[in-house]
Formats: C-alpha cells, sequence, structure tokens
C-alpha cells in the first residue's frame, strides 16, 4: 500500500517561512520524481516545485527565489522550504510521486498565509 503523507502546514503570517515534510512508504522512494503542488481555493492545481531522482530541480515561477525542494532518499521524504510567504501563497499543498508507469499524491497539508 502506497502512502504519502505531508505534514508541516498552519498558519502564517506574511513574510514569515515554512518546511513542509512528505513521507513515502510503499514505493521505491529513488525511483521517482517527487514533487509539491497547490491547490486555493476555486483555482487549478499548479506545480510548486520538482525533483527528480538525481536532483534536478523546477519551480513554478511564482515561487523561485522563495521556496526550495530537497530530497532525502535514505529517509524516503522530501522537503519544501518556504521562506518569505504570501497571501496568495495560501492553498493546499499535495506531495505528489511520479514514476515511470505510475503516480501518487498524497492527501495534502493546508498552508494559511495571514496576518
Amino acid at each position: 500500500q502506497v502512502q504519502l503523507v505531508e505534514s508541516g502546514g498552519g498558519l502564517v503570517q506574511p513574510g514569515g517561512s515554512l518546511r513542509l515534510s512528505c513521507t513515502a512508504s510503499g514505493i521505491l522512494f529513488s525511483a521517482y520524481v517527487m514533487g509539491w503542488y497547490r491547490q486555493a481555493p476555486g483555482k487549478e492545481r499548479e506545480l510548486v516545485a520538482v525533483i527528480t531522482r538525481v536532483g534536478s530541480i523546477n519551480y513554478g515561477d511564482s515561487v523561485k527565489g522563495r521556496f526550495t525542494i530537497s530530497r532525502d532518499n535514505a529517509k524516503n521524504t522530501v522537503f519544501l522550504g518556504m521562506n518569505s510567504l504570501k497571501p496568495e501563497d495560501t492553498a493546499v499543498y499535495y506531495c505528489n510521486a511520479k514514476g515511470v508507469q505510475s503516480g501518487y499524491w498524497g492527501q495534502g497539508t493546508q498552508v494559511t498565509v495571514s496576518s
């Protein structure tokens, strides 16, 4: 049974920071491209950041320079460091694992940026 479990979301003031974690089980973690996506109310799900098996990284335009994705294959975990948070970063953040023939989503974690 495959599980992706996100943690680290919460309420933060504008300009603040958060670090999200996603721990996977039931998959060969190192073989998967790992990513973070987000969905705000009334909007489509959008790419935040992805990191490949060899560490190549791509960010969505709206988070470049503020967010950092990383992975620890020994711990089956992918991280998303978020700095200089803005109210428009408010969304449910989802972890994604993409393999050659399969893909999985976590249940999501809420991030709210508000004063």
